[in-house]
């Protein structure tokens, strides 16, 4: 592998769940176990963990998301207690500590809070403790409305930002960012790298996400511009299976890449 890193991995709801709402088991431990391995290697690792709202609507039973925000931040508050359990309990099985930092876009744009989240985070990752990030639902409506973070892909990029991160994986359905909607086009080419995020690209990024999440390729592409300008890289790649982050690693390419400006 690589020089020993700081990676800032972004998992989105469609990653992590079934279109029921039900966790994904298996595609959560492959998960846990890569991140557990790949602290054990020495890097340090921030997951920043998005499907509080689609766990929640599966524990619930709840056939479809409410409309009412207030009802989405209750089920939001019930799936994160679920998500938070089981991070707790699959990286423990790999001796593995995970701490909850639940963030809201008041604390990323105020100074002393900014400073007191970093900190904190400072202070676990020293103690080889992985921290699992998520916005504040219970209190914030942002990622819930699908406003600012973005089904937590901006939230990744700030949070990497943050805690100057030498690179951001975006884990996501789709492989990467292509020319041309792969939804629809079948001969559809997937962009290996880019070195600048420009009009044209960002054009190419148009479109939502699934039905379970919020974001689309437009909010990874806006990620990937914020990390990209603080010098940080960016890797958007499919998350159906977590152990192509072995590849990223090992210094191939499994994704898109978004190279890092130049300081």
């Amino acid at each position: 592998m690589e020089n020993r890193k700081r990676i800032v991995i972004k998992v989105g709801t469609s990653t992590l769940t079934y279109e029921n709402g039900k966790l994904n088991l298996r595609r959560f431990q492959q998960l846990c176990r890569v991140i557990s391995d790949l602290q054990n290697a020495g890097n340090e690792m921030i997951l920043v963990s998005s499907g509080a709202l689609g766990v929640g609507v599966g524990k619930l039973g709840i056939k479809e998301k409410p409309s009412e925000t207030p009802k989405k931040q209750a089920i939001a508050a019930v799936g994160q207690c679920e998500l938070m359990f089981m991070y707790d309990k699959i990286f423990g099985e790999y001796d593995n500590m995970a701490a909850q930092m639940l963030l809201t876009r008041s604390v990323i744009d105020d100074e002393l809070l900014r400073t007191n989240a970093l900190n904190t985070f400072e202070a676990l990752i020293a103690m080889r403790i992985i921290p699992v990030v998520n916005e504040n639902d219970s209190v914030a409506t942002d990622e819930i409305e699908g406003a600012n973070f973005g089904d937590n892909d901006m939230l990744s990029a700030l949070v990497a930002k943050l805690v100057g991160a030498d690179r951001l994986v975006i884990m996501t359905d789709i492989d990467g960012l292509f020319e041309t909607n792969p939804r629809v086009d079948p001969y559809a080419k997937l962009l290996k790298r880019v070195p600048e995020i420009d009009d044209e690209i960002k054009k190419m990024a148009g479109g939502t996400g699934s039905n379970r999440g919020t974001g689309g390729m437009s909010t990874k592409v806006a990620a990937a511009e914020i990390a990209t300008k603080s010098g940080i890289e960016c890797c958007v790649l499919n998350g159906s299976n977590p152990e192509v982050l072995y590849e990223l690693m090992d210094g191939h390419n499994p994704g898109t890449i978004f190279e890092a400006v130049k300081k």
